[in-house]
């Protein structure tokens, strides 16, 4: 079992390594679901043993971006490449939360081989559309899904039809990261109800 420690905060990464996790997702204030980290974070946190999943995101809110905002991205993946960042986190939605191809083949080209992963966007697209993105998204080449099933008001076990379905899409095309409110307690539970091989959350090692 693959654990990912998600955190804004450097100083908690060795911690983290010390506890089981075997990847981090940093992120810059999480207080609006993680933004892009500085520079500084990153080049802090490069050195501290663990593979970094990097957070590819202009602000809070929605996933909605403008050209501007894209071209930031695409700047941003770039600068964190020439650091070393060899896996980027992003998504990127049209107004109807259907995926925003165009733009993503875009951001897609700015990573080049290095690895991509869809975050949590992918739970705000309409249920009718979720598997048939899975699969663009797959052939698009993104490494990997990380999904909660729905919105984080729910627990996770109130999407398990819905993830019992993504999980079974996705086998053989893409891996799935499932994440929100799994920590120390139901980490295992979640594991072997789902059949999945990696865990992502703040709290997901202790």
């Amino acid at each position: 079992m693959l654990y990912e420690f998600c955190t804004e905060d450097v100083k908690l990464i060795p911690f983290a390594l010390e506890s089981g996790a075997e990847r981090v997702e940093l992120c810059g204030d999480l207080s609006v679901g993680g933004v892009t980290p500085s520079p500084e974070m990153i080049e802090e946190a490069l050195p501290l043993g663990l593979p970094i999943a990097l957070m590819i995101r202009p602000r809070g809110g929605d996933f909605v971006y403008s050209p501007e905002e894209v071209e930031l991205m695409v700047e941003q993946i770039q600068v964190s490449k020439e650091m070393g960042i060899q896996s980027f986190v992003f998504g990127a939605l049209l107004k109807d939360g259907s995926l925003d191809k165009e733009n993503l083949q875009k951001l897609l080209k700015a990573v080049g081989d290095d690895e991509a992963v869809f975050h949590m966007a992918f739970d705000q697209i309409p249920w009718e559309q979720r598997l048939e993105s899975l699969d663009w998204l797959a052939q698009a080449g993104f490494k990997r899904i990380l999904t909660h099933g729905g919105p984080q008001d729910q627990d996770i076990w109130f999407y398990a039809e819905q993830l019992d379905q993504i999980v079974a899409r996705a086998a053989g095309k893409i891996e799935i990261l499932l994440g929100g409110g799994i920590n120390l307690e139901n980490r295992d539970k979640i594991a072997q109800r789902f059949g999945v091989d990696q865990l992502h959350g703040t709290k997901v090692v202790g």
